[in-house]
């Protein structure tokens, strides 16, 4: 059986827009996303950001109210690929 850990990361909030300010508004903006939580070292799948909005997150009950969540999206870069027929 694996071992279970807490991942615990540190959460962007305001750091996303002071981080861009020096970006020219025509630059693309990659995402990387991890292989693993936490883990970069070994490698990284790299998207592209495409779209960005407020998501209601909702649990399904009426219990717990929803929540709004600001998304970015991201997508596979643009080049050619094969065709998934699964």
């Amino acid at each position: 059986m694996a071992e279970m850990f807490d991942h615990a990361p540190q959460l962007w909030s305001g750091q996303l827009r002071s981080a861009l300010t020096a970006v020219p508004d025509e630059t693309p903006v990659h995402v990387g996303v991890a292989d693993g939580p936490g883990n970069f070292v070994d490698g990284y799948e790299e998207l592209v950001l495409v779209h960005a909005e407020p998501v209601e997150q909702a649990d399904g009950t009426k219990t717990v109210p929803q929540q709004v969540r600001f998304t970015l999206f991201a997508d596979a870069a643009a080049g050619a690929y094969y065709l998934d027929v699964d």
